[in-house]
């Protein structure tokens, strides 16, 4: 069995605000992890290439030590703080940007930035660099609670505007929040994307289903003892308990809602 560390990271920054805290990560922290990674020998794939490897497309095949390296949503912080990092070690990433939060939308703007956001000339520039631009919805939903119709409007209105912005295809996304369900998987698949990342913070491998790939969160309580034995895939189960006690938890409730909301006819 092929075990891949797929990493998600969301802010970079020393000075995060209220709701960005919990999930960013300081510039010196992600330097001392990048360099951990390249000193251990790990070879880092955009998840499009790990996928194709996966595939063994144009007679790929996964290296001895792989790592994905993912930021979600966008934030401007990658580009001052994560981007030159990268650079530095020679690692590709994926960003998985949310269309609508971009500063730059304009009249596509939709959903409530959490922060100061990439714009699409940055995002540009990044994609150049060999940064994987992958989808996040467009306004940033719960996307098992959605409509049908307000679900594909979601996905396929973040793809094209992507496509469009980048000049690139844009064949991988990541659930907002993680959160999926069958029917959004299927309209995943139907929007035109042929991998998707959720988090349930376990290592990922080649049984996983494709559209539902697992990443390991990390944020601003991740110490570098604890990033070292993740990514080797040591006591992953431990380090991550309550993490994934209150993902299992919250997925009932995400059911019953969304049943809820079908018995009365609101979706």
């Amino acid at each position: 069995m092929t075990r891949i560390p797929i990493l998600m990271y969301h802010s970079v920054s020393d000075t995060p605000n209220d709701e960005t805290s919990p999930h960013a990560v300081r510039p010196s922290d992600l330097a001392e992890q990048l360099a951990y990674l390249s000193e251990s020998g790990f070879t880092p794939l955009t998840l499009g290439d790990l996928v194709a490897s996966l595939n063994h497309n144009n007679g790929r095949s996964i290296p001895d030590k792989p790592i994905v390296v993912t930021f979600d949503d966008g934030y401007a912080d990658f580009h001052s703080h994560a981007l030159p990092l990268l650079e530095r070690h020679r690692f590709p990433a994926t960003v998985f940007l949310t269309s609508g939060w971009v500063s730059d939308a304009g009249s596509d703007a939709a959903g409530r930035p959490l922060d100061r956001m990439l714009s699409w000339g940055q995002a540009r520039e990044a994609a150049q660099t060999g940064i994987e631009i992958g989808g996040h919805s467009h306004s940033h939903p719960q996307l098992d609670q959605l409509r049908t119709e307000e679900l594909r409007h979601e996905l396929r209105r973040n793809k094209g505007l992507l496509e469009e912005k980048i000049g690139a295809p844009v064949a991988t996304m990541a659930y907002p929040y993680g959160y999926s369900s069958a029917r959004v998987r299927q309209e995943v698949r139907k929007a035109g994307y042929f991998a998707a990342c959720a988090v349930n913070n376990t290592i990922a491998a080649d049984r996983h289903d494709i559209l539902a790939i697992p990443r390991l969160t990390v944020g601003k309580g991740t110490t570098i003892a604890m990033f070292k034995r993740a990514v080797e895939g040591s006591a992953v189960p431990l380090i991550y308990l309550r993490e994934r006690i209150l993902t299992k938890g919250y997925a009932v409730v995400r059911r019953t809602r969304y049943g809820l909301q079908r018995v009365r006819g609101n979706v």
